[in-house]
């Protein structure tokens, strides 16, 4: 995928997250998700046979990625590995993380399971920290529905911010209103604005001081509380990746 940063001697994280477009008209959309949520059907349902599949460069994790036609856009879809977190504590964990905060995709849609919808938004909660360009997939709707469980997705959009659909995507039941939903936001027809996520006095108080610190360090295009709260949880990996990030991007505009 991509660039070459011919002034590092190590592969740059732009080459390794980068995809390229071959035409204005195409958008580039993440596919998040815990294991098990149906996320990989949706990515099939969505891309039929025009998909491709290897590794990340440098990885033993597989890259898919695939196609889709709406309207006057190309969406092209990438299948990131099935997460509960986004904490980098592994290599699927750390590729997740990484291309949604490097990628800069479009829009990312995070899938997840409408029969254990607690567990699953605590990756939902971690992705809004990194980017306001998220949809909210709730799959399963008819798993859910065989256990009594009712899901007021409107109610859930408000809280979140962000925009809800649900779908059954081994039917192919809400594929058309979640591709529709992904277009506006891609076109900023729709702007999500995720709710910010308070947390205990203790933790937030530190987070101000870290945030006072950092602030002038993180370019614009990266939100400094998200990486405020990763070195508080003693990710300090994640300064450096921005830094080389940004060096890079600024090398290849110049090459």
């Amino acid at each position: 995928m991509g660039l070459t940063c011919s002034s590092c001697k190590r592969k740059s994280i732009v080459d390794l997250y980068h995809v390229e477009k071959t035409s204005n008209n195409q958008v580039v959309v993440a596919l998040a998700g815990n294991p098990n949520t149906g996320k990989s059907t949706i990515f099939n349902e969505l891309t039929g046979l025009k998909q491709h599949t290897g590794n990340w460069p440098g990885k033993t994790v597989t890259n898919a990625k695939g196609f889709h036609k709406r309207k006057d856009k190309e969406f092209i879809i990438v299948d990131l590995p099935g997460t509960y977190s986004l904490l980098a504590n592994s290599v699927e964990e750390e590729v997740a993380r990484d291309f949604i905060c490097f990628a800069k995709p479009d829009a990312t849609i995070v899938v997840v399971d409408a029969t254990c919808l607690e567990r699953n938004l605590n990756l939902v909660l971690q992705v809004i920290e990194i980017t306001n360009r998220v949809i909210l997939c709730v799959n399963l709707l008819d798993e859910a529905e065989k256990k009594h469980i009712k899901i007021d997705l409107k109610k859930l959009s408000d809280e979140l911010g962000i925009p809800v659909v649900g779908t059954i995507a081994r039917n192919r039941k809400g594929l058309e209103t979640l591709m529709d939903t992904v277009y506006n936001v891609c076109t900023k027809k729709i702007i999500p604005r995720p709710t910010p996520i308070p947390y205990p006095k203790t933790i937030e108080t530190e987070l101000q001081k870290i945030l006072s610190m950092i602030e002038p360090l993180v370019p614009n295009d990266f939100n400094p509380r998200w990486v405020a709260l990763r070195l508080l949880d003693g990710d300090t990996d994640i300064l450096d990746k921005i830094k080389h990030f940004t060096d890079c991007k600024g090398a290849c505009k110049h090459a």
